[in-house]
């Protein structure tokens, strides 16, 4: 843990997202930052701010298409801020890039969601299997691609593991290709847990306690929620409803993943990992940890709970 206030030390350009398109956006007092490697449970996050923010009145768009994904290069960067510019709601978006890739506002609300690193990989493994050829070709082929094109599709799970858990993107990282790395993402976001408007959660807690952790959520962003609603916010909130609801959840997202929505939302269940990797893996996976996570930072990404 550090007393410096975050600085932004690197630039994150590449196939899936560029960093500096932050800098376009202009950011508000109230704004509110939805903050994940991957397959951390993003879309449960945005989806439970989403019902904290506008509880018995829905807005006409879903929250997936009014919670931007700022740094993601398919959308033109133009769009993207206006869109944001013209919303007159509370804003929350989303992203994917490690706190040193960004520009920190004292007056923006951060919401850092942790998990496992061996059940991302899984639930990664579905996520990146199911991509469709147009997406990918999107990614490649976009104007302002730094670095080289997203690879083809791997074969089966354990080759992207071996990629994945030991080689990196950047130079700063050793871990995430051909994606980012989700333990130097975390581990950039938890030196500075210490900050007011830093709020670190962890999938297991949200699957423990879905009540009580969307409480947590509601209080950190001094949201006032009647006591009646909740019992219909956390049900909205729930992974089982969520699935169900996919298609209105996430419209559009069939032109990205094969399968459409409820292959995007898969299983949200932990530990699927037991059955797949080997012992041989699982030491990668240590090795790999050990390499980047301080082990309190560790500990709490295996288990969750509350922080140290």
């Amino acid at each position: 843990m550090t007393t410096a206030l975050p600085q932004r030390t690197h630039t994150y350009r590449f196939h899936h997202f560029d960093s500096t398109r932050w800098d376009s956006i202009k950011i508000r007092d109230d704004d509110i930052l939805v903050c994940t490697s991957m397959k951390s449970g993003t879309t449960w996050m945005q989806r439970i701010v989403a019902l904290l923010i506008f509880q018995e009145h829905p807005p006409a768009q879903s929250f997936h298409d009014i919670s931007a994904w700022v740094d993601m290069r398919i959308v033109p960067l133009e769009k993207v801020a206006a869109d944001l510019e013209a919303q007159t709601h509370r804003r929350f978006m989303k992203t994917h890039t490690a706190l040193d890739g960004l520009t920190y506002h004292p007056q923006m609300k951060y919401i850092v969601v942790g998990r496992d690193v061996r059940d991302v990989f899984m639930s990664l493994w579905n996520h990146t299997s199911n991509y469709t050829q147009p997406f990918i070709d999107a990614l490649n082929n976009t104007p302002g691609r730094v670095g080289e094109p997203f690879p083809p599709l791997y074969p089966d799970l354990h080759a992207l593991w071996h990629d994945w858990i030991n080689k990196g993107n950047f130079p700063w990282e050793s871990d995430g290709y051909p994606f980012w790395s989700h333990l130097h993402f975390i581990q950039s976001w938890w030196d500075y847990r210490h900050l007011p408007n830093i709020y670190l959660v962890h999938f297991n807690d949200l699957s423990r306690d879905l009540e009580g952790e969307m409480r947590k959520v509601a209080a950190f962003l001094d949201i006032s929620v009647p006591e009646a609603l909740w019992p219909s916010l956390v049900e909205q909130a729930s992974f089982e409803t969520m699935k169900a609801n996919a298609e209105e959840l996430l419209p559009g997202i069939n032109q990205i993943f094969a399968g459409g929505a409820k292959s995007f939302i898969h299983k949200g269940t932990n530990g699927r990992w037991r059955e797949v990797l080997s012992e041989a893996e699982l030491k990668e996976c240590d090795a790999a940890i050990a390499r980047t996570l301080t082990p309190d930072c560790a500990r709490w990404l295996e288990q969750g709970g509350p922080l140290p």
